[in-house]
């Protein structure tokens, strides 16, 4: 009996491949992408003053396009080649050659190809997150030089490390579901320590920080909180209950934390505060991420609890208090939203990641002894298995030593490199009129007096003389 046209092997569809996996994880990357492009991109320039509304966008949207590039060039094979330069980083090569694009991945019954692309958009959004932090006075010119030795000396490594098969961390058994580690510790770290070197706003940009179109900003909230269903749904690489389990707890962790924040905001500050709530959404999204696949959803009730109240201390009493914090100015608060919200995540998962769901999620058969190792302490302790659950803990506070340690040596080592080649923060004169000064452009010239059309080629498609000339044929 011959199989249905549609599901017999050929040569476009090998009999490795499970087309319904593949559909869903070309998905998966599409949502995550659609998180940045545009979902940052809005987000950025719409909850900036309206004169960095336009190169707070488009330091996303270039970051966007620069780690695709980089990627196929040499990161993917840096984060997840078979063959190793050092034990935490794989061997650069390009992703591009259609005999390695069309094998099947390392994980998965998935293309390279369909790979690829699934872990450059999370590489992408990373340095987008960065980006965050340094909104409103980082030199163009530095952050297009930053993104590509970033993703290179130190996205890759952690990507490996943790992720890769071979990575030190994950043959230890690492339990990082979806980038908790990956993605938002190192970015918090990350753009809190490029903060640092960059320096801060101009004083009256720091002082007062209205956003120049909540709803857009809210618009830009609503397509990242969306697209978690790509995020943490699609890192099991398969269309699995597991994956709807993951998706589920994503969203529930993420409305838990909203509402949370707000009850803080209210019952503290007695207004509820749109930009806290967003705050709130986005810590929930980060904490359950290590976690999504493999906690059960009380245990994303409780994490979005604690997501929700953790980082608001953190930020909003904890930030006043520490010297050292007060000096560092973190446009979009990345440290409390992602470096403190993603360590939580990390240790919450190593308290309740529930052994029946690992062994769903790493796909290890029951037989075996491996999936064993994979177990939260608070089961650990429930089922006799104290060792096994103090060990995980102990591996996952591991993890966050060493992407946070990584970070902060590779970040600061890039700037200062970069420092010496061109100034890292713009001007004074650039930082007092910011995007006209940068781009000649603006966000919203077109409801000024038209003046702005004076000074720049790029705000309209026809140039000036042109419109003339066109009304008067007319």
């Amino acid at each position: 009996m011959s199989l249905p046209s549609n599901l017999a092997p050929t040569e476009a569809s090998p009999d490795w491949m499970n087309k319904g996996d593949n559909a869903w994880q070309l998905t998966a990357a599409t949502l995550v992408g659609i998180q940045s492009v545009p979902g940052l991109v809005i987000l950025y320039g719409s909850i900036v003053k309206k004169k960095w509304a336009v190169n707070s966008a488009f330091m996303a949207l270039y970051a966007f396009a620069a780690v695709l590039v980089c990627w196929v060039g040499w990161g993917y094979q840096l984060s997840f080649g078979k063959k190793q330069l050092f034990p935490f980083v794989g061997r650069p090569n390009v992703a591009l050659e259609q005999k390695f694009l069309l094998e099947q991945a390392f994980a998965g019954m998935l293309p390279n190809a369909t790979m690829v692309f699934f872990q450059f958009v999370f590489a992408a959004i990373t340095l987008i997150l960065i980006a965050g932090a340094l909104l409103g006075r980082m030199n163009f010119i530095a952050w297009m030089l930053f993104v590509p030795l970033w993703l290179t000396f130190s996205y890759t490594v952690g990507a490996y490390s943790i992720w890769s098969p071979w990575g030190w961390l994950s043959t230890r058994g690492i339990i990082d579901y979806s980038g908790g580690y990956v993605i938002h510790l190192s970015s918090g770290v990350a753009g809190f320590t490029a903060a640092f070197w960059v320096g801060p706003r101009a004083p009256k940009d720091r002082e007062r920080f209205p956003p120049n179109n909540i709803l857009l900003m809210l618009a830009g909230a609503g397509l990242l909180w969306m697209g978690w269903s790509g995020f943490n749904g699609g890192d099991p690489y398969v269309a699995s209950t597991d994956a709807s389990l993951a998706v589920l707890n994503t969203h529930v962790c993420a409305a838990t934390s909203l509402l949370t924040w707000l009850m803080l905001d209210i019952i503290f500050f007695e207004k509820p505060s749109v930009i806290g709530a967003t705050q709130g959404m986005i810590t929930g999204l980060v904490c359950i991420t290590p976690a999504a696949g493999v906690v059960q959803g009380w245990a994303a009730i409780t994490m979005g609890l604690l997501s929700g109240s953790i980082p608001w201390y953190t930020m909003m009493v904890l930030h006043k208090k520490v010297w050292f914090l007060k000096q560092v100015d973190d446009t979009m608060a990345v440290f409390h939203t992602h470096a403190v919200a993603g360590s939580l995540g990390g240790i919450l998962t190593g308290l309740f990641a529930d052994p029946t769901l690992n062994r769903m999620f790493y796909q290890l058969p029951k037989e075996t002894e491996a999936w064993k190792k994979y177990i939260g302490l608070a089961y650990g302790l429930h089922n006799g298995r104290t060792t096994a659950g103090f060990r995980q803990m102990g591996v996952q506070l591991l993890g966050i030593v060493f992407v946070v340690c990584l970070n902060l040596v590779i970040t600061s080592i890039i700037c200062l490199v970069i420092g010496l080649i061109v100034p890292l923060r713009l001007s004074d004169e650039e930082l007092e009129n910011g995007d006209d000064a940068i781009h000649g452009e603006e966000a919203y010239a077109l409801w000024g007096d038209g003046e702005k059309f004076e000074n720049s080629k790029h705000n309209s498609v026809f140039g000036m003389e042109e419109i003339t000339t066109t009304r008067a044929q007319v």
